[in-house]
């Protein structure tokens, strides 16, 4: 009995230590600038992310605010 306690105990320390080594996941950055061809509101994000894909060869677009309102912005990989 106390010989599997102390082979669970053991196998539990390498699994902590091991999980602590675990490889962080490198994210890519993404920068932001406002649209150069969106004209207009920006109500809908999904309206402006085509914009950005499609007419200016971003990865990715949505509405913010922008005062005085919402303008679209952009995605790019840095």
């Amino acid at each position: 009995m106390a010989k599997s306690v102390a082979v669970f105990a053991l196998l539990f320390a390498f699994f902590i230590l091991f999980a602590s080594f675990e490889m962080p996941m490198a994210e890519a950055r993404q920068c932001e600038e406002r649209a150069q061809k969106w004209t207009g509101l920006c109500i809908k994000s999904s309206n402006c992310k085509k914009s950005c894909i499609k007419r200016e060869g971003a990865v990715d677009g949505a509405c913010h605010f922008d005062f005085p309102g919402f303008a679209c912005f952009c995605y790019y990989k840095c």
